[in-house]
């Protein structure tokens, strides 16, 4: 097996044990999870998946964010808790999910086109899709928000065949991976949220 194909599954692994403790609401998402975008930062920039490479970089500072944001405690002792946006938060996520994949495909198609170092991302609308959910996704991950499940679920879908399209069979695994582990991270945060609302 190639280095890069054994880097790739290096990742894959760190990445699946992130997502899984994800959907356990277990803090130890972010250490692995650290491991995972950092290897990916390197693949994306080697395969011209530009906008996911930035988003590897978001990723690590909000994995570092949320590694302490889950970790601390208010004056009551009290860890933070899953919960729900309201309906006003939703429409703003979305919005800003809009903006930001205008504002990622606009970057991936005109900056610097003439220049010869150009970033000539491959698949540009989809790149940018995704990438603008994984961002949502993650910031609300930090804070314990139980939408922050549909944005990666929306984004696991679109990335599937990315991957794909790249020759990057274990990352499109991954992906189908991180696709089953969301819709069970969904279904678990919203039994643990309706559980302490009950108590």
């Amino acid at each position: 097996m190639e280095a890069f194909k054994i880097i790739e599954l290096v990742a894959v692994v760190f990445g699946v044990l992130s997502v899984w403790y994800a959907h356990k609401e277990n803090i130890w998402v972010f250490p692995f999870g650290i491991i995972n975008v950092l290897i990916y930062i390197y693949i994306c920039i080697s395969t011209q998946l530009y906008a996911n490479a930035g988003i590897n970089v978001v990723y690590f500072l909000t994995n570092v964010y949320g590694w302490y944001n889950w970790s601390r405690t208010n004056d009551d002792q009290e860890s933070l808790h899953i919960s729900r946006n309201t309906v006003k938060q939703n429409v703003l996520w979305f919005l800003g999910a809009i903006v930001l994949y205008g504002v990622t495909v606009w970057i991936l198609r005109t900056v610097n086109q003439d220049d010869p170092s150009y970033l000539n991302s491959i698949l540009p609308w989809i790149d940018g899709m995704n990438t603008s959910f994984f961002l949502c996704a993650t910031i609300l991950m930090t804070v314990k928000k139980i939408e922050n499940w549909w944005f990666w679920i929306a984004g696991n879908v679109l990335s599937i065949p990315v991957y794909f399209s790249q020759g990057l069979y274990f990352t499109s695994l991954q992906y189908a991976i991180f696709l089953v582990i969301a819709i069970m991270g969904l279904r678990e945060w919203n039994k643990r949220c309706e559980v302490r609302i009950k108590n």
